[in-house]
């Protein structure tokens, strides 16, 4: 492997469709009121390109300092534990990340009308060196949030609520109330995908003292959890849509509900751990595609 395919493999671009549909969702949100903006859209997106880029650099980093990435690790291979790139490589790479991330969101303030308004500027500001802190924190550090089973919390926070009705108050200019609902989906479907991450390293996790929701409550409660999840992150998007029902093309997302019903049949009957690594991506890949198929049916 290159160094080029190494630093692609451990930027793990198949995790930015997750961190892509709160930004997505927000932005259908405010389409929907007339008040989509394309250049906030794309930086944005940008911004969450290089915080979700710095939060797998940071996880390489950070897992195999604590032992958690060895031989016994059952996902896809992190390239610090492997040798193919050196800790002092990824350690300089967490930094310019961190640094083009901060740029990249103070050109998203500028360009949203921020800095018109210095309440709302240091309230996103906050919010920005938040969102690097909590990415670089996750795994790295002797306090890292990660293993002390806070990483749910966390995702739930910013593929959620912060991705949402931040990107969709930067266009909109106003609070709803009523997106805290498919926010809340948005960051339900993102711990999703972190739980199964989190199921399938289970007993590398317990091993390396990782307190992950599973390892406290056990592999079939943890489905359970999983479950639970899923099918409340479609009820939530369910009561918006019932909410502000006015046409029929809103009942579109509706065809997902047998698909995902699918998905959790799978999850549900799989018992050899490794054997989950494939449904991540397809949940990441469903997310995404629920974002989507809502965000037509209510702009229509």
């Amino acid at each position: 492997m290159t160094n080029i395919k190494a630093w692609l493999e451990a930027f793990r671009l198949r995790t930015l469709p997750l961190a892509f549909s709160s930004i997505i969702m927000g932005a259908f949100l405010a389409a929907r009121e007339g008040s989509f903006v394309l250049s906030i859209f794309v930086l944005t997106l940008f911004t969450t390109l290089f915080l979700q880029v710095l939060s797998n650099l940071a996880n390489d980093y950070g897992d195999f300092v604590k032992g958690t990435d060895n031989d016994k690790r059952i996902g896809p291979a992190r390239t610090v534990q492997s040798g193919l790139i050196l800790l002092s490589e990824m350690k300089l790479a967490i930094i310019l990340c961190s640094v083009l991330a901060f740029l990249s969101g103070i050109s998203l303030l500028f360009y949203s009308g921020a800095f018109k308004d210095f309440k709302i500027l240091f309230f996103f500001l906050g919010l920005g060196i938040l969102c690097i802190a909590a990415a670089i924190t996750y795994t790295i550090g002797k306090n890292a949030y990660g293993y002390k089973g806070l990483g749910d919390i966390s995702v739930f926070v910013f593929f959620g609520l912060v991705g949402v009705l931040g990107t969709h108050y930067l266009m909109a200019k106003h609070f709803e109330l009523m997106n805290i609902l498919p926010a809340i989906s948005c960051g339900l479907m993102a711990t999703g995908v972190l739980n199964l991450n989190n199921l399938r390293d289970i007993d590398n996790d317990r091993a390396s003292g990782k307190r992950s929701i599973p390892v406290m409550i056990g592999f079939q409660a943890g489905k359970v959890y999983q479950n639970s999840l899923v099918i409340l992150a479609l009820c939530f998007l369910a009561i918006y849509l019932y909410l502000t029902y006015s046409k029929g093309w809103q009942v579109m997302p509706l065809i997902l509900v047998p698909i995902f019903a699918l998905h959790l049949m799978k999850v549900n009957k799989t018992e050899v751990h490794r054997d989950l690594d494939p449904f991540l991506k397809q949940l990441a890949l469903l997310s995404l595609l629920t974002t989507l198929i809502f965000g037509i049916s209510i702009s229509i």
